[in-house]
């Protein structure tokens, strides 16, 4: 790839509304909360050994594709998980890749957690809450990146599991600690219709609102068409789409998406790595040709080959023949649709002003 690509991406302002912050999770930093937290890791008798299987192709789905002897990505996440314990290894970990997005100039960051993932393990609720909140007041202070949190339910878990989670974290005064909530794990057979009570009651508490649409799942298009219209109560669509890519194949989701203005958070090498470059990136080049709001993001980016938001934007760049121009409005469309606050929104819109200015000179 053309060095100046990665120079340029490297130096663009950037916000990042599609990152899962246990998809973050870096092998040293399990290895290490491992040892505090005396968890034993018997597949992986040594630190070379534990690195060695974050370069695995994964099973991306057994029940569509049967199994091929790996370990499905989601088996890979959720094993993670499980030296997650305490307070501070929550604030660890997202300080780790608040860290990292500060020197990818990512400004403002809205992370995914899975609360439900922590407390089916016996978890406390409080201790996945309170390092979340440490680590977005001390982000500001430290490295300037902006963050807020959506708090995603397990769409392969009953929805019983995601009110009693909400409800959970409103009565613990945990409220504010996220400002939107979301559908992400297996879509196989879970529409996001099932979940139309507790977003009907998200959406009355004021929150925002989005679920996963994953490339190529079963249904997709279906999926698709309700996170859109329908599943907040049978009453309204969501307000972002996460994935979302199978839409350009139906004129009719491009059609009501782009009525609603709805934007979608793409994560190319989460695509790439299993689908053709033609497909991927010919499908988000014709997204963007029709007008539809498109951001770029990571996905689990420790899970994927260690791609970040810098490496998916330099690939959308070079596969997309986008400009530097293109690149600007691509973050700025970004800034858009996401949910920060409108002091934020500006001050990251002037940065890329400049930088378009200076494009322009040139």
């Amino acid at each position: 790839m053309d060095t100046s690509i990665s120079t340029f991406v490297s130096q663009l302002p950037k916000v990042e509304l599609h990152v899962h912050i246990e998809g973050t999770l870096s092998p040293s930093l399990r290895w290490h909360l491992a040892q505090k937290n005396q968890i034993p890791l018997p597949q992986y008798p040594t630190y070379k050994s534990l690195v060695a299987s974050y370069a695995t192709m994964y099973n991306h789905r057994r029940e569509l594709h049967g199994d091929n002897g790996l370990p499905t990505f989601l088996e890979a996440y959720y094993g993670g998980m499980e030296v997650l314990r305490t307070e501070e290894d929550f604030y660890d970990l997202a300080m780790e890749y608040l860290a990292k997005a500060a020197d990818m100039n990512v400004r403002y960051a809205d992370p995914f957690f899975d609360p439900q993932a922590h407390t089916r393990r016996g978890v406390a609720l409080a201790a996945v809450m309170n390092g979340l909140e440490r680590a977005k007041r001390d982000a500001k202070e430290m490295y300037g990146v902006e963050v807020d949190w959506t708090m995603c339910f397990l769409r392969d878990v009953d929805p019983s599991s995601a009110m009693e989670t909400y409800e959970q974290a409103l009565e613990g005064g945990f409220g504010h600690v996220f400002h939107a909530v979301g559908l992400d794990s297996n879509e196989y057979d879970r529409p996001p219709s099932l979940f139309q009570d507790i977003f009907a009651r998200a959406r009355k508490d004021g929150y925002w609102i989005t679920a996963h649409c994953d490339v190529g799942q079963k249904d997709t298009h279906e999926h698709i068409r309700e996170v859109a219209t329908s599943c907040v109560g049978g009453l309204e669509g969501a307000d972002r789409i996460d994935h979302g890519l199978n839409a350009i194949e139906r004129p009719e989701l491009i059609q009501i998406i782009k009525q609603r203005s709805l934007g979608l958070t793409l994560c190319p090498h989460a695509y790439h790595r299993r689908l053709p470059t033609e497909y991927v990136f010919g499908n988000i080049k014709r997204l963007w040709n029709e007008g539809v709001r498109i951001t770029i993001a990571s996905d689990d980016p420790t899970y994927m080959h260690q791609r970040w938001v810098l490496e998916n934007l330099e690939l959308v760049m070079y596969h997309c023949g986008f400009s530097g121009g293109d690149m600007v409005r691509l973050q700025r469309t970004g800034v858009d649709i996401s949910w920060a606050a409108e002091d934020v929104k500006e001050r990251i819109r002037k940065e890329l002003d400049i930088m378009e200015r200076t494009l322009t000179s040139e």
